[in-house]
């Protein structure tokens, strides 16, 4: 067994010493303003959050691959001077993905990104994967995963379990990961990354995968919420809000105070759903393919 205390190591131990335990109930987060923080300043704190396998500067951008495993760790975040004039520096980028076998994207942030940089990928064609960056205050978001404190144990919050690891089960339901090996490792790795990183399950029955995961990547004030799923046949029962209440709560018991997601401009039942728990759009991004020369 191991115990994640709120500070220090985890401490594993054979369950045969367990002699007594009982539930602790999350921290409750306490009311704080949402942190300040620009678009650029977000975005960067999302990147550490998504971390890609392999990292390179390009000036003040970064240049990111994983094996093809999500958009945001294959793609270069294009923020600030890429110490080089603009065509020299993509040429630079289309050089670096095409060594490395994948397309070259470039995330393209408003407001953000340098207004000579979209106006060429304005003309180099449409944007990919439009998003949205939505933030809210934790507090609030704990206190909304309240309404399921008493419900059934497969919608009840204090269902959620939490762990410092993806395991199988958690593994089984996200479904961006496919059957190629070295995408699957570019996954683990990925998904693994970040300051403080804690996923959140909603188990089954006995044999079956889990009603809902989640993951959250804490990074001083700010807590970024992602991977959240719920089965079809258990949607509409709280189960989301609830995964979303307990992560908030554990980021708030390491300091956090806002937390933020990105989702797609077109996903309207996650938007409806982030909208009633408080979030509101920070900014937005998308993807720009650079096409090869």
């Amino acid at each position: 067994m191991t115990v994640a205390p709120r500070s220090g190591d985890p401490v594993s131990f054979p369950e045969k010493l367990l002699v007594a335990g009982k539930v602790v109930p999350p921290f409750p987060a306490r009311r704080a303003p949402l942190p300040a923080a620009t678009a650029v300043e977000l975005q960067r704190i999302a990147g550490r959050g998504w971390p890609a396998v392999e990292q390179e500067p390009l000036g003040e951008w970064t240049l990111r691959a994983s094996a093809g495993f999500t958009r945001r760790a294959n793609s270069v975040q294009a923020l600030g001077d890429p110490g080089m004039a603009l065509p020299p520096a993509l040429d630079a980028v289309r050089a670096w993905y095409a060594a490395r076998g994948l397309p070259a994207y470039v995330e393209v942030v408003s407001p953000g990104s340098p207004e000579p940089l979209v106006a060429e990928l304005d003309r180099l064609g449409p944007g990919h994967a439009h998003c949205r960056v939505r933030t809210a205050p934790l507090a609030a978001l704990a206190r909304a995963g309240s309404a399921t404190m008493g419900a059934p144990p497969a919608g009840g919050r204090g269902s959620v379990r939490l762990s410092r690891t993806a395991d199988a089960a958690w593994t089984s339901m996200y479904r961006r990961v496919g059957d190629d090996p070295a995408v699957e490792e570019a996954a683990r790795q990925v998904l693994h990354g970040g300051p403080s990183v804690w996923f959140a399950t909603v188990p089954g029955a006995a044999g079956q995968p889990p009603l809902a995961i989640g993951r959250c990547v804490i990074d001083g004030p700010w807590a970024c919420f992602g991977a959240i799923e719920v089965q079809p046949h258990a949607r509409r029962a709280g189960l989301a809000t609830a995964v979303m209440a307990v992560l908030a709560s554990r980021a708030a018991e390491e300091g956090a105070s806002g937390g933020y997601l990105q989702v797609e401009t077109g996903n309207a039942g996650a938007n409806a759903l982030y909208d009633g728990l408080g979030f509101r759009t920070s900014h937005t991004y998308h993807y720009a393919l650079l096409p090869q020369e």
